[in-house]
């Protein structure tokens, strides 16, 4: 496949003001997308962001831009980015445009495009709207622009669609804590788990345009971690920015990511005869999990780091579980792409069915010890290339033959080189990953 300018593993993302996260190609790019949607027959898209200041600014670019090329925009205003892909296929809308940096800062931002499906658009449409971005922009003729309409009670909506996942279950009784980052989930998260008769604690549910994922949600779990153990809470619940994502804390104050959550999950699946085909992670889900996994009696497939990457290989493998380290899990029998509230009803159901803790529950898989190191790279470097970075890898390899793993690879989403190390002996862990870290740094 061809190198994207533009397209990462989860769409376009960046520092706002710096190319390509500025206005001017916001509106060239909703030119781009509503050319190369009309191609595909599309006349409707729908738009939805998450809670960051800047959202504002790139809705408005968009939506110029998609109109100029004959598209209708509904917007959907400050929404979960799961929840604009079932959108997406309620409204029967051609695509589904996400305005979020998911877990990042709110000094960058992006969009992320589901096609009329509620999926991830395919490499072939993301390849197409670049060729259209070389293109001059234009208008169509004035009879045949764009309409713009703001969607009402589409909260409503999704809150009902969540809560129809898991039919069945009751959470009275249960006291939670949630904290949704101050993001897209501020208003639908808690809204879902107190109508299944949870008590809930809602925490990041007072978005500024500045604060969003800032000391909270899925990426900075301290508070929660806090919040739980003062409060006694049964479980506390985290989202990232955008609601793709979704960590948990048990009743101890223990962080369990997406690799516990997964096998919570399974071992439901598993035991009650509903878990079909393989379950899919990724080269970073914990070697734990993958034995885990084979003791259930069913086939574990690593897919390349991404949640696109795991959601392609469980369609081609007819499978209905997968998900990442950081949280993004798939439920494909429930809905289309990853969605935190989703798979936390999931891990809910699971422990209800099991009368026991979640504390207990993950604890039935044994982790191999693990770090990532995340080492800062200059935009456009290669380290990975040099023959001194391959010479330490080789190196290490040799070190954790038989006994363990290392990853390295470039991130998709950010200028940064990832470093992980997997082996028995934390210890071990340790000193490789800060030793192989030390040597990309040099070279970077």
């Amino acid at each position: 496949m061809t190198a994207r300018k533009y397209f990462g593993t989860d769409g376009i993302r960046g520092r706002v003001g710096e190319a390509p996260i500025t206005a001017d190609f916001m509106l060239r790019l909703g030119g781009a997308i509503g050319r190369a949607l009309s191609r595909e027959g599309a006349r409707s898209v729908l738009i939805g962001k998450d809670t960051r200041i800047s959202g504002y600014m790139f809705e408005s670019a968009l939506v110029a831009g998609l109109t100029a090329a004959g598209i209708d925009v509904k917007l959907l205003g400050p929404m979960p980015t799961p929840a604009i892909a079932h959108l997406t296929r309620t409204f029967d809308g051609g695509a589904g445009i996400v305005i979020s940096a998911s877990h990042n800062p709110y000094l960058d931002n992006g969009i992320k495009l589901f096609s009329g499906k509620g999926e991830k658009l395919s490499d072939a449409v993301e390849a197409s709207i670049e060729l259209e971005l070389e293109q001059p922009f234009s208008t169509v003729a004035t009879h045949s622009l764009g309409k713009v309409r703001r969607v009402s009670d589409v909260e409503g909506r999704y809150v009902e669609f969540c809560k129809s996942t898991a039919r069945g279950l009751s959470l009275a009784g249960v006291n939670l804590v949630v904290d949704c980052a101050h993001g897209a989930t501020y208003g639908v998260g808690p809204a879902v788990f107190a109508e299944l008769g949870a008590s809930v604690h809602a925490i990041g549910v007072e978005p500024d345009g500045l604060n969003i994922n800032h000391g909270c949600g899925a990426t900075d779990l301290a508070l929660l971690q806090r919040t739980v153990r003062e409060r006694e809470a049964d479980i506390g619940i985290a989202f990232d920015g955008d609601g793709d994502r979704v960590m948990m804390v048990d009743r101890t104050g223990a962080v369990q990511d997406g690799d516990s959550l997964l096998y919570v999950i399974a071992s439901h699946w598993a035991g009650s005869g509903k878990l079909t085909g393989p379950v899919v992670g990724t080269l970073m889900s914990n070697f734990g999990l993958e034995r885990a996994i084979v003791a259930l009696g069913h086939r574990f497939l690593r897919a390349r780091v991404g949640d696109r990457y795991v959601h392609q290989l469980m369609k081609d493998e007819e499978s209905w579980l997968g998900g990442e380290s950081s949280g993004h899990i798939l439920c494909l029998n429930k809905t289309t792409t990853g969605d935190g509230i989703v798979s936390a009803l999931q891990v809910l159901r699971a422990l209800q069915a099991s009368s026991r803790s979640l504390h207990e529950v993950a604890a039935s898989m044994h982790r191999l010890p693990q770090r990532t190191v995340n080492v800062p790279v200059a935009p456009g470097t290669r380290p990975l290339d040099l023959e001194s970075v391959k010479a330490a890898l080789r190196a290490v390899e040799t070190t954790l033959a038989n006994r363990g793993r290392v990853i390295l690879r470039a991130s998709g989403t950010e200028p940064l080189v990832r470093v992980t190390i997997e082996a028995e002996e934390a210890a071990e862990v340790d000193r490789l990953s800060l030793h192989l870290a030390d040597v990309v740094r040099a070279a970077a």
